[in-house]
């Protein structure tokens, strides 16, 4: 199978070379390094709506020419749905930028053999350093402390209120695959105490943490709370009005998740009726809309979910996607572990992202239509 996939992939398209599907914003190097392996089918450059851009490039699709791959920015801008997939029949394969994957329908990929390759670990050093500074930030009110010193403040109003120390802090980390040990390995250099929750405990052999069966009993013995799962049915809104109140006045939550994996009515009314201490926020239920209550509060910080782009990491994922690419268009076969292996947690709380960035049973997956 693998040398008759293999030769049909590599066989001769239109123009010489494999489509693709390319549904980012064309303002990367990413787009010109495409552009030079592969015929590159450019959403914004359309102009068209996204079903309407994907049926257009379907019906032009040449004859004999090979299974096509798509593209796709990470972060929900673009849902890879079944009503995607059918305005894109002959799409084979879905290369996407992020490390989460609640933006893509796995289940029905599969069904439909269209092979899923996300950003693995790519980001996971980038995210981790983000959510330690983030709660850094909310502790010690850099942000607001800045904003008072620019507004002339200081010399009227004397110093600035003191902020909380990180130091010796209980840190609960729900979601404790790569992204949330790399957190709490920074964290535990500033000697806090890390505990975490997911649906069972991790290898105490391995991992060291106190566990908690519950993220209300987690929260219970938290002075921090730090969001590092990922989104999906059983954990939408995992932070909620009850977990809130558990952590209480003096806490604070840092979300370098998804923004629906926390209630944001509920921590809104939580930040406004002084039932925690503060929140640092880089994802929001309805990005890029951010509640106008947030921008208001001195004790919040945000970012635009931005916790994964650095210069390394934008050089990095750019690498990992034309890897994937090359590896889909050539035939390779690289099988992803199950997802049981891939965190030993139960799949529904696995952290953003998998040990292995590649390609999901592809040599099954990738067949001629």
């Amino acid at each position: 199978m693998a040398s008759t996939v293999g030769a049909a992939a590599r066989a001769p398209a239109t123009g010489g070379k494999p489509s693709v599907l390319y549904l980012r914003r064309a303002d990367d190097g990413l787009a010109a390094a495409l552009r030079a392996r592969y015929r590159v089918h450019s959403l914004y450059d359309s102009g068209a709506p996204l079903l309407a851009f994907l049926a257009a490039s379907a019906a032009a699709r040449g004859a004999g020419e090979p299974p096509r791959a798509a593209v796709v920015v990470g972060g929900g801008a673009i849902q890879v749905d079944a009503a995607f997939l059918d305005a894109a029949p002959c799409l084979r394969c879905v290369v996407t930028t992020a490390a989460g994957l609640d933006h893509v329908d796995l289940a029905e990929c599969a069904r439909r053999g269209v092979a899923v390759a996300g950003a693995g670990e790519t980001f996971s050093t980038d995210v981790a350093d983000h959510a330690v500074g983030l709660l850094l930030d909310v502790l010690r009110r850099v942000s607001a402390a800045d904003r008072f010193v620019r507004r002339g403040l200081w010399p009227a109003r004397g110093d600035y209120p003191l902020g909380s120390k990180l130091s010796g802090k209980r840190v609960g980390i729900i979601g404790l695959g790569s992204i949330g040990t790399l957190i709490a390995r920074r964290l535990e250099a500033f000697a806090c105490t890390i505990s975490y929750h997911s649906r069972r405990a991790k290898d105490s052999a391995t991992i060291s943490y106190k566990y908690f069966p519950s993220v209300i009993s987690l929260a219970l013995e938290s002075d921090v709370l730090v969001v590092a799962c990922a989104l999906n049915d059983q954990t939408r809104h995992i932070v909620n009005k009850e977990v809130l109140e558990a952590l209480g006045k003096d806490g604070v939550i840092v979300n370098i998740a998804r923004g629906g994996n926390v209630d944001e009515a509920a921590l809104i009314r939580a930040l406004k009726g002084g039932g925690i201490a503060g929140a640092g926020l880089d994802v929001f239920e309805m990005e890029p809309v951010v509640p106008a209550e947030l921008l208001s509060m001195e004790n919040v910080v945000l970012t635009a979910h931005e916790a994964v782009f650095t210069v390394e990491s934008a050089s990095d994922i750019s690498d990992l996607m034309i890897g994937n690419l090359e590896a889909f268009f050539q035939g390779i076969d690289k099988k992803r572990p199950a997802l049981e292996e891939v965190d030993d947690t139960d799949p529904t709380m696995r952290d953003l992202t998998p040990t292995v960035p590649m390609l999901i049973d592809l040599m099954h997956v990738m067949r001629m239509i």
